[in-house]
């Protein structure tokens, strides 16, 4: 007869096998951990750079004559999440795949599938002059989905010697 030690009982510790110990070492293995935590490196890039770098998450709108594409790119892994009006569930409920309404929608499905992956603050420098533009229709549907579109600051490490000594942004003040 051949025993295992997962059908033991849990409160018989003196017949404990190795499995059944904690490992004293964890390896965080999320990758957006210390984003979260703001302490990750958001790259400054230089100043000669045109664009600039200074996000983890960019949100990235592309228009074609047919069609157009939403996408979320991070800042060394390239695009994390895409929506986009090529797709056959989309463009199947779409009467035209360029209008205000392709838009809107699209701007839901992409949101939603933001809020699902844990992507809720990103950077867009998406700006129009126009309210009636359709990517400000776009972003405002974003807004409303509960998406915001600017990334928390980084948080910097405090020297010894400076006076001013902000809350960690991990910590509950109450």
């Amino acid at each position: 007869m051949i025993r295992c030690c997962s059908i033991k009982p849990r409160f018989a510790s003196s017949l404990a096998c190795e499995n059944d110990k904690i490992s004293p070492t964890l390896t965080n293995r999320n990758l957006r951990n210390l984003e979260y935590l703001r302490i990750a490196h958001k790259p400054d890039g230089y100043y000669v750079d045109k664009p600039g770098r200074l996000y983890w998450h960019k949100l990235q709108l592309t228009q074609t004559n047919r069609h157009i594409t939403a996408s979320l790119v991070h800042h060394i892994n390239g695009s994390v999440l895409t929506a986009s009006t090529r797709e056959w569930a989309i463009k199947k409920q779409l009467y035209k795949t360029t209008d205000s309404s392709a838009y809107t929608n699209l701007a839901r499905v992409f949101a939603q599938r933001c809020l699902e992956s844990g992507l809720i603050e990103f950077f867009s420098d998406l700006k129009t002059d126009n309210e009636n533009d359709n990517v400000t229709k776009f972003l405002k549907v974003l807004q409303e989905c509960g998406l915001k579109l600017t990334e928390p600051e980084q948080y910097k490490t405090i020297l010894p010697w400076t006076r001013e000594r902000p809350p960690k942004p991990w910590e509950i003040i109450e």
